[in-house]
C-alpha cells in the first residue's frame, strides 16, 4: 500500500459513518431534495477545514490538536470554547454513530445496543487499542460496498410512487434550507483530522501526500453521498425520507431488498465502529490538551479520559434521537472549524502550505454552518459551550486559588 492510498484509506475509515447512515433524514427534512446541492457546499467547507488542520499540524505537530492551535494563536479564551465546541461535536456525532447502529443492526432495542457500542469502543480505546491502515482500507471497502449495493438495488427496481410530500419538504426552501442541510451534512465529511493533524506517535503525512490525499477523500465521500442521496429519494420521496429513523433501511424495504438488510447491518456496524473509535479518540486528545495546560486537573492513568470522552455521548443517546444528535454534532464542529480556520488565518508565510484565502473561506462557511443548523441544534449547542466554557473557566480559578 503506497503512502498516499494509506493516507485515503485512514480518512475514509475515520469519515464513512454518522453522515451517510443518519445524515440524509434531517437535511431533508430542512430542504427537501434540495439537500443534493447542499452536499456540494458542505464539501467545500470541509476542504477548507482540511487545509487549515494540515498547515497548523505542520506548525505545531507537537500540539494536541485543535485546542492547542488555537490556544496558541488566539489565547486562553477563544481555546476553551474551540475545546468545548469540538467535545459537543464529538458528543453529538458519536451519539448518531451508536443510535444508527442500533437502528440498523438492533432496531428493536436501538437505545441499548447504541450505550453497548459506546462503552466497549471507550473499553477498547482505554485499553490502547488503535485501528491500523489496513483495518480502515477494509472498513472503508467493506462500507462503500454496501452502499454501491444500496444504490444499485435502489436504482433497479421501480419506485412504488412518490409520497404525497408535506408542503414542509416539497417547497422550495430557499437559502435557509439549503444551508440547513449543507449543516448537517457537514458532519459526513469531517474524518479528514485522521490525517491533516495525526494524534501523537502516528504518522505524519508530508503536504505533497495530503494535496492528493485530502481531496480525493473528500471527492470520494461526496460522490458516494450524492449517489445515496439521489437513491434515497428516489425510493422513499423527500416526506418520506424526511420522516425516517434509518433511511438506508426503509428504502431496501421500498425496493423489495428485504433480504439485504442483514448485509446492510453488516456495513452499518462496520462504519459505527470503525467512524466511532476516530471520534472518541479525537475526543480523548482535546481532553489531554486541556490536562496539559492545566484547563482540565492531570490525570495519571489514560482511561478516565476515555471515560470522559464516552459518557456525554451516552447522555445524548438517551436524550436525542439520532439525527437530532447529528444536528447536535454538527453544530458544534462547524463551531470548533470556525475556531480553528481563525487561528490559522494568522499562521506565518513560512508556515503555510496553502493559502491564506482557504482558512478565511473555511471560517466564513463554518460561521455559515453552524447558525444555519437547525433550531433546536443550535439552541443545545450554544447552552453546551456557555456552560462548558464557563466550568473550565471555574475550574482554573479554583486551581489558581490553591
Amino acid at each position: 500500500m503506497t503512502i498516499t492510498a494509506r493516507a485515503v484509506a485512514l480518512a475514509l475509515g475515520a469519515t464513512l459513518g454518522a453522515g451517510v447512515l443518519t445524515g440524509f433524514a434531517p437535511a431533508a427534512a430542512v430542504a427537501g431534495p434540495w439537500f443534493l446541492p447542499a452536499l456540494l457546499l458542505a464539501a467545500v467547507a470541509a476542504l477548507c477545514c482540511a487545509f487549515s488542520t494540515a498547515d497548523q499540524h505542520r506548525a505545531y505537530p507537537d500540539a494536541p490538536g485543535g485546542y492547542a492551535y488555537t490556544r496558541n494563536q488566539l489565547g486562553p479564551w477563544p481555546a476553551r470554547i474551540t475545546a468545548c465546541a469540538h467535545l459537543v461535536g464529538r458528543a453529538g456525532v458519536a451519539a448518531a454513530l451508536a443510535g444508527a447502529f442500533g437502528a440498523h443492526v438492533v432496531p428493536e432495542h436501538r437505545v441499548v445496543a447504541a450505550l453497548g457500542l459506546l462503552a466497549a469502543t471507550a473499553a477498547l480505546g482505554a485499553a490502547g487499542v488503535r485501528w491500523s491502515a489496513r483495518m480502515s482500507a477494509a472498513s472503508a471497502v467493506a462500507v462503500v460496498g454496501v452502499l454501491l449495493l444500496v444504490v444499485l438495488v435502489c436504482f433497479s427496481v421501480t419506485p412504488p410512487g412518490n409520497p404525497v410530500g408535506s408542503p414542509a419538504v416539497s417547497a422550495t426552501p430557499g437559502f435557509d434550507g439549503v444551508m440547513g442541510a449543507a449543516s448537517v451534512l457537514f458532519a459526513a465529511f469531517v474524518g479528514f483530522e485522521r490525517i491533516t493533524a495525526p494524534h501523537r506517535g502516528e504518522t505524519a503525512f508530508d503536504p505533497r501526500v495530503l494535496r492528493v490525499a485530502v481531496p480525493v477523500v473528500v471527492v470520494t465521500v461526496l460522490v458516494l453521498m450524492v449517489a445515496v442521496g439521489a437513491a434515497l429519494l428516489r425510493q422513499l420521496g423527500p416526506a418520506r425520507l424526511a420522516l425516517s429513523p434509518a433511511p438506508l433501511r426503509d428504502a431496501l424495504v421500498a425496493a423489495d431488498g428485504r433480504w439485504l438488510l442483514p448485509v446492510l447491518g453488516v456495513g452499518a456496524a462496520v462504519a459505527a465502529v470503525t467512524a466511532l473509535h476516530a471520534v472518541l479518540a479525537s475526543g480523548r486528545r482535546t481532553l489531554v490538551g486541556l490536562t496539559e495546560t492545566g484547563d482540565l486537573p492531570a490525570v495519571r492513568a489514560a482511561w478516565p479520559l476515555d471515560v470522559l470522552a464516552a459518557a456525554p455521548a451516552a447522555l445524548v443517546v438517551v436524550a436525542l434521537p439520532p439525527s437530532t444528535a447529528l444536528a447536535v454534532g454538527a453544530c458544534g464542529t462547524a463551531f470548533y472549524y470556525g475556531f480553528t480556520n481563525a487561528s490559522a488565518r494568522v499562521l506565518l508565510q513560512e508556515d503555510r502550505t496553502w493559502p491564506m484565502r482557504t482558512a478565511c473561506l473555511g471560517l466564513g462557511l463554518s460561521v455559515l454552518l453552524a447558525m444555519s443548523a437547525p433550531t433546536a441544534a443550535l439552541v443545545v449547542t450554544l447552552v453546551a459551550l456557555a456552560l462548558g466554557t464557563g466550568l473550565l473557566a471555574l475550574g482554573r480559578v479554583r486551581q489558581a486559588v490553591r
